[in-house]
């Protein structure tokens, strides 16, 4: 027979939603705003860079990024949030989660980390875990969203105030000395958000299942609870005395014990981020250069240098308020009717269908640009509405508490990995196969068209990879990491699958 769980874990199962629920989903989602913001805001200025610092006079077309450069831009916050995800995962375990994501808000404020300890697993009640988790990950889409719309209001704001000819009506009046501060006040917003989140964050407490299953401090965690759940704990309190401090089934990340209990679903989780992210990243940080590849957007030298920001930001826009925003709340709305594993499977094969859908007749879509925008639409839809958000929530919550934030880490990083192959190869990858129409300095690539294909087939490998993940809907934390099995019962009561039944 499974071990008793402790009161205050039930409690927490158990509890009705309140007020508190919310706000640490808008606390612990608001440092997943700021990241999408720092990481997808870059791509909206890019364009205005090239301009500003590598023009070259009397040349036919406006600066851009030579390559070194745009890789360093678009893939350098993406290697440090690598790191980021290993060193502050394993901390998250060694800390807490609290101090951990305080500590990453303040490296935001004045760089990037990219790393969010799974805070709100620990919170919500057992029925709404995923929702709870998959809601604080939605938040990244309001980054997004946000950062397209105030890079719309700040260039708006600036052509409307500088007026500029097209580069090739006039190439020097086309870039107004101002510009040079849109991209910096574009970038600089992101920190706002760190910044306020940071005093809400430091009052909450740590979370339950840390306080009581890894630093030990049973009656800590009851006594917390009791005053943000405004619940009375003082019976749970007693008996949670009766528990020993030393766990049943203690066991380290690189052992026996981890391997044949979790090993398959670390391997899953890592893989499916892995392999989602080369394929999102790409069409994320690159999207601008998709549009203006199938003519979508003009030229760059028919447009001022501001215009050109501006075009390049509604269009991001859009695609965010009609594709990226919708998934991430039809992925809270559904993850506990159809379950991770089904919305995952869902996501990664829509993926691939509208992917080989844009690339197979791409020559067709070049002059079909309202129905190439939907299908590209589509695909952020089901990134998001799939593998997207749920290669966030499983491995919150099926790994023990005290390694959670570090499998977590683990995982998120084999991600950064795929977004950082993505930035830097899609780079490449999607120029243009003849060398008249690749940008300044870049070798020929293989084309968009090629470039969609390979992402199709990635995602159809994540596809099958998804059946390693385990289904943890309608589950606790603790049933799904077996945290309150006997050592002895552990190998036989332990479900492995990895395939829902």
């Amino acid at each position: 027979m499974a071990g008793e769980q402790l009161q205050v874990l039930n409690a927490l199962d158990v509890a009705k939603t309140q007020w508190y629920h919310f706000t640490a989903i808008v606390v612990a989602g608001m440092g997943f705003f700021t990241d999408a913001y720092d990481l997808f805001g870059i791509s909206l200025v890019t364009k205005l860079l090239g301009r500003i610092y590598y023009t070259v006079p009397n040349a036919a077309k406006p600066g851009t990024l030579p390559p070194n450069v745009g890789a360093a831009v678009n893939g350098i916050a993406l290697c440090g949030a690598l790191a980021g995800q290993l060193f502050f995962g394993w901390l998250g375990d060694k800390m807490g989660r609290k101090h951990v994501y305080g500590l990453t808000l303040l490296l935001m404020i004045v760089g990037t980390t990219h790393f969010q300890p799974p805070l709100c697993p620990s919170m919500p009640t057992k029925g709404l875990v995923g929702p709870s988790v998959a809601a604080v990950f939605a938040m990244q889409g309001f980054g997004n969203l946000t950062g397209g719309i105030f890079a719309l209001i700040v260039s708006a704001a600036f052509k409307a105030r500088y007026s500029a000819p097209s580069y090739e009506a006039n190439a020097t009046a086309s870039l107004v000395p101002q510009a040079d501060y849109v991209w910096r006040i574009i970038l600089m917003f992101g920190a706002i958000p760190a910044l306020l989140t940071y005093y809400w964050r430091m009052k909450m407490p740590e979370t339950a299942r840390y306080t009581a299953l890894v630093a030990k401090n049973t009656n800590q965690a009851a006594n917390d609870m009791a005053k943000v759940l405004q619940v009375d704990l003082v019976e749970e309190r007693e008996k949670v005395e009766q528990f020993p401090s030393k766990p049943k089934n203690e066991f380290d990340l690189f052992s026996r014990q981890f391997l044949q209990r979790h090993g398959l679903h670390l391997l899953g989780t890592a893989t499916t981020w892995f392999l989602l992210d080369i394929a999102f990243y790409s069409q994320n940080l690159f999207q601008k250069d998709i549009f203006s590849a199938v003519g979508w957007l003009p030229k760059a030298q028919k447009m001022s240098a501001l215009e050109e920001v501006y075009k390049v930001a509604r269009a991001q826009t859009l695609i965010a308020l009609c594709g990226t925003v919708p998934g991430y709340w039809f992925t809270v709305a559904f993850i506990d009717v159809i379950g991770r594993f089904a919305i995952q499977l869902m996501g990664f094969a829509m993926m691939t269908i509208f992917m080989f859908a844009l690339a197979i007749p791409y020559n067709h879509w070049t002059h079909h640009h309202i129905g190439f925008i939907i299908m590209y639409a589509l695909t952020f839809f089901f990134a998001n509405f799939g593998p997207n958000a749920t290669t966030f929530v499983v491995p919150a919550e099926i790994f023990p508490a005290r390694l959670r934030s570090t499998c977590h880490g683990i995982s998120s990083a084999a991600g950064k990995a795929g977004s950082v192959v993505g930035a830097f190869g899609f780079l490449y990858l999607a120029q243009s196969k003849n060398p008249a129409e690749t940008d300044a300095g870049y070798p020929t690539g293989i084309g968009v068209r090629d470039s969609l294909m390979i992402l199709g087939g990635l995602c159809g490998l994540g596809f099958f990879f998804t059946f390693l993940v385990p289904e943890s809907k309608g589950k606790s934390l603790e049933e799904m990491s077996g945290e309150n099995e006997d050592e002895g019962e552990e190998a036989a009561q332990y479900d492995n699958r990895t395939v829902p039944v």
